[in-house]
């Protein structure tokens, strides 16, 4: 853990840090942009796909059918509830209802925040389906699956009651159910 001098020696370099950002032009080519949440992270020695504490989930790819948590490939939805991995029936966003999330409704502690993982695309979420999750306490959070699981690992990894209920990446809102 770092100490008070740790951490002023980082607040020290801020504005440096600013003023250099702010120096440098981007080019419009495929330059990514500097990250101020890896510059500041205490984790920048560790390489977080591999490291993973033990007791926490964290996804570490995705496909269009399915992702891969802590080494292991699962096909198909997931729902993830406090750092457990379970099989999920929806198989694509159509087919997310009350029903499928009705485990919110005995669970106790309820998370903070269910992520939403709508498949390729952000898909809008029904006002039935926005009562009912509202209901239960939680939050709200509906992205595409891939963000989905890399908001996941953030908030999981800050140590926040979240749990993400995804469908594979490859959906889209005409996706049968026999993919």
């Amino acid at each position: 853990m770092v100490g008070g001098g740790g951490r002023q020696k980082v607040a020290s370099m801020l504005p440096y840090l600013v003023k250099t950002l702010r120096k440098e032009t981007l080019k419009p080519s495929n330059q990514t942009l500097p990250s101020l949440r890896r510059t500041f992270s205490l984790y920048d020695q560790i390489n977080l796909i591999d490291s993973v504490p033990e007791g926490q989930l964290r996804f570490q790819r995705y496909s269009d059918t399915g992702f891969t948590v802590n080494g292991v490939e699962y096909e198909g939805s997931l729902l993830i509830v406090e750092n457990k991995v379970m099989s999920w029936a929806p198989k694509n966003f159509s087919e997310i209802t009350a029903e499928s999330l009705s485990i919110f409704q005995i669970l106790r502690p309820v998370p903070e925040i269910l992520i939403l993982g709508c498949g390729r695309h952000i898909e809008p979420v029904s006002s039935e389906l926005r009562r009912f999750i509202r209901s239960t306490g939680m939050k709200l959070e509906a992205i595409d699956s891939r963000n989905a699981a890399s908001t996941y690992n953030i908030l999981n990894e800050e140590g926040r009651p979240v749990a993400a209920a995804l469908v594979p990446h490859g959906t889209t809102p005409q996706s049968s159910s026999t993919m």
